[in-house]
């Protein structure tokens, strides 16, 4: 509840300032920090292991529409003091990995920032919504530093694959357009596709560690060559030494 009394007493010291302004003004601060963290990382693992598990990053603040509807979906009355304490993703970063792997290591890179806290953490991948929608949710609280006062502010991260985001991409759109209530035919075609997806992904990823093994044992062979050419050019060194009685050109 501190980050809600945070945000509250925020309020009232901008009494003069619109309140949405107020908290839309502190959900963008808290999506750029995010943000600017999670550039770093991904520039450090470019610049230690030549890698970016990052593809796309995305960032969105929930409209005031989206919002009041998910109140009334909780059975809640619309107000700014409701939407900041149970709309836990108001400010909401995306993160778009090429590997399920890269999943699990941002995520533990995350949880590492000891400017960030952990709030909650919903892993639909090892456990998918009834849907098919697979992905890795993190809420995370993150300091935002005004003139007089500090304010932990919610963000709610998402990390998927590729395949993973195109599959929920266009369950949005078609539940969007169906209203919630699409037809049974299409739900469970859109189940089918979210098996082909996870299957897609685990055939990626058998793949990229094969090639993996494949550039280690290439530059170990390359290795070995360098080793047996230096082995072989102090041999023929030696012997040409011998043969000329000690003598070297």
């Amino acid at each position: 509840m501190k980050g809600e009394q945070q945000v509250e007493a925020a309020l009232k010291s901008y009494e003069d300032v619109d309140s949405w302004k107020t908290v839309i003004f502190l959900y963008n601060a808290a999506l750029k920090e995010v943000g600017t963290k999670l550039e770093i990382l991904n520039d450090e693992f470019q610049h230690v292991h030549q890698y970016n598990p990052i593809e796309h990053i995305k960032t969105r603040i929930k409209t005031a529409e989206s919002i009041v509807k998910k109140l009334k979906r909780y059975g809640y009355e619309a107000s700014i003091e409701n939407m900041v304490r149970y709309i836990n993703d108001i400010a909401g970063v995306r993160l778009i990995c090429s590997f399920t792997s890269d999943i699990y290591r941002l995520a533990e890179m995350i949880g590492n920032q000891s400017d960030l806290k952990v709030l909650s953490i919903k892993d639909y991948i090892k456990n998918p919504k009834e849907s098919g929608y697979k992905s890795y949710h993190m809420l995370v609280s993150v300091p935002i530093f005004l003139s007089d006062s500090v304010v932990d502010t919610k963000v709610e991260i998402q990390i998927r694959t590729i395949a993973m985001d195109f599959w929920a991409s266009l369950e949005h759109k078609i539940y969007y357009k169906f209203e919630g209530n699409a037809p049974e035919y299409i739900s469970r075609d859109l189940q089918e596709c979210a098996k082909m997806v996870s299957e897609l992904d685990d055939k990626m990823l058998s793949l990229n560690e094969a090639i993996q093994e494949c550039i280690v044992h290439e530059e170990n062979r390359d290795n070995m060559d360098d080793v047996l050419e230096n082995v072989i050019g102090n041999r023929k060194e030696q012997k040409s030494y011998h043969m000329y009685g000690g003598k070297r050109g």
